[in-house]
């Protein structure tokens, strides 16, 4: 295969990833984004174990990245499954790609195994705390296709399923929905408007996660808020960034249609601030983070 030299394929997952196991998958719910924590990693050491949950709840630190190049010591590439019948395509490395600096996730028609279409997923190696987490990111369209920045952990990592979600069904591009799972139960859903459009330039998006407290943040600006200590997660989790379909939950994500070219999510930078600690980059929410309301 020719390659492009300003656009790269994550090709580090080789032989050995194909041979893994298949993952769990989360329980489907309404309105779930429904991913596999996979556990393998491939030429790196075993992620970080967090411990259940506790007053001191442990974090890999702080770090920025613009994605000048793909940190394997960081990311797990998804490659080679699917996390359930409701996905109709298949993870492939292949569809994650660095270019002039971006992240680039895709998703086009390519029969891989026994779905029609190919995928592609990226999560971290190690598990993440309170602190403030934020994309800069810009979606594609089209109906019956999600496109989602998160944090998840779950039975895949011998942990109750705990999750914080944005999800952008592309089916409408002016809104993206922000969730978020406590011991597997859906709870603050809402769907918030997304100026200008998630598909027309990059939006920043951002969730500040303290022990009491839980904001969402689309371009600086507070869309939800919650301190019920009912509602509020108490395990690391897990940083995910994915672009998937599916040809079943129609009432959520919209039928499905065939793109007819491949679809992209485009990711300009991730950035992870512990509670406590200087933020990274002078756009940061976390810079003023005090001061938002």
């Amino acid at each position: 295969m020719s390659e492009d030299p300003k656009t790269t394929p994550i090709m580090a997952v080789d032989a050995m990833i194909s041979a893994q196991p298949n993952r769990p998958m989360r329980l489907l719910s309404v309105g779930a984004l429904l991913l596999a924590a996979a556990a393998a990693l491939f030429g790196a050491a075993p992620p970080s174990r967090a411990q259940d949950a506790s007053p001191e709840m442990k974090s890999a630190p702080s770090f920025v990245d613009d994605f000048k190049s793909f940190d394997r010591s960081r990311w797990f590439v998804s490659d080679g499954w699917s996390n359930g019948n409701h996905q109709n395509c298949i993870w492939s490395k292949s569809l994650v790609k660095l270019s002039d600096n971006m992240l680039t996730l895709g998703f086009e028609k390519r029969k891989l195994k026994d779905r029609e279409f190919a995928c592609a997923e990226i999560q971290t190696k190690q598990r993440f705390g309170y602190g403030t987490y934020e994309a800069r990111m810009k979606t594609d369209t089209g109906s019956g296709l999600n496109a989602a920045f998160f944090t998840y952990i779950g039975p895949a990592d011998k942990q109750p399923w705990y999750e914080i979600d944005f999800e952008v069904l592309t089916k409408d591009t002016s809104k993206v929905q922000v969730n978020s799972y406590i011991a597997g139960k859906p709870k603050n859903e809402k769907l918030a408007e997304v100026e200008g459009g998630t598909d027309k330039g990059f939006n920043d998006y951002a969730f500040i996660w303290e022990k009491d407290r839980l904001r969402w943040y689309v371009n600086g600006k507070l869309v939800q808020e919650v301190t019920n200590p009912d509602q509020l997660p108490t395990h690391s989790q897990k940083i995910f960034f994915s672009l998937w379909g599916s040809d079943t939950l129609t009432n959520w994500m919209g039928a499905f249609s065939d793109p007819g070219r491949q679809v992209s999510m485009q990711v300009q930078r991730v950035a992870f601030t512990a509670l406590g600690q200087p933020c990274q980059f002078p756009e940061s929410l976390a810079c003023g983070v005090s001061s938002i309301k």
